[in-house]
């Protein structure tokens, strides 16, 4: 049986934010951003719903029809690699600054998780950006977000087009790595915490149909 899927509307925001805060409770990235649990559990939601905001105004959310997991989608375009665009940078630091000043002032990792991973992402190519993924507890295991990433890996095929993301933990790194990602670089290592590592997939030929076979060439 198939997973239904559809695009989140404005209207889906507390659904998504609900359900990434219950999928990255335990996350070893949450858990360094977000150090204690009773503290994550009271605070955790205000970045989950700075992330959410984020990407239904820029980007696609896909989520399961039942609400049991979304996928956060970003498409980056490529940079024009004879312009050094040092106003952009600056203000793409002052957005990690208002993010941190309005989910938890005081912790400064709210801000530093987005400079460190801005600062591993691959320039230069279009590609789409698979910020977060999650599937609420209980559901884990049942291949949901292998079927929403899939959907759109199917549509980078068929374009041409190439997929990003950062692994949060060994267990996701080896799923991302079935679905065709590879390591890019050295793994981010933040401080005093875990490491996350940069994942890059470049888009797979799509099989043309043959006469006397209904099997895709391998």
């Amino acid at each position: 049986m198939g997973v239904a899927i559809r695009t989140a509307g404005d209207e889906d925001r507390e659904l998504i934010v609900r359900l990434l805060d219950q999928a990255f409770q335990n996350d070893p990235v949450s858990g360094w951003v977000f150090p204690g649990e009773e503290y994550r559990r009271t605070t955790h939601h205000r970045l989950m719903a700075a992330f959410t905001d984020v990407v239904l105004a820029d980007g696609r959310v896909d989520i399961t029809e039942d609400g049991s997991a979304c996928a956060l989608w970003m498409s980056v375009p490529a940079d024009d690699p004879g312009h050094e665009d040092r106003h952009a940078d600056e203000e793409h630091g002052d957005d990690f600054v208002r993010m941190r000043e309005a989910v938890d002032p005081d912790n400064e990792r709210v801000e530093l998780i987005g400079r460190l991973t801005a600062g591993i992402h691959p320039s230069g190519r279009t590609h789409e950006y698979l910020w977060m993924i999650g599937v609420v507890p209980g559901r884990q295991g049942e291949g949901l977000g292998t079927a929403l990433i899939g959907s759109v890996l199917e549509r980078c095929d068929r374009e041409g087009r190439a997929a990003y993301l950062e692994a949060s933990s060994e267990r996701s790194r080896l799923l991302y790595e079935r679905l065709g990602f590879e390591t890019a670089g050295e793994p981010l290592a933040l401080p005093d915490g875990p490491y996350m590592w940069p994942m890059w997939r470049e888009p797979r030929a799509t099989p043309a149909p043959t006469r006397d076979s209904g099997h895709p060439a391998r």
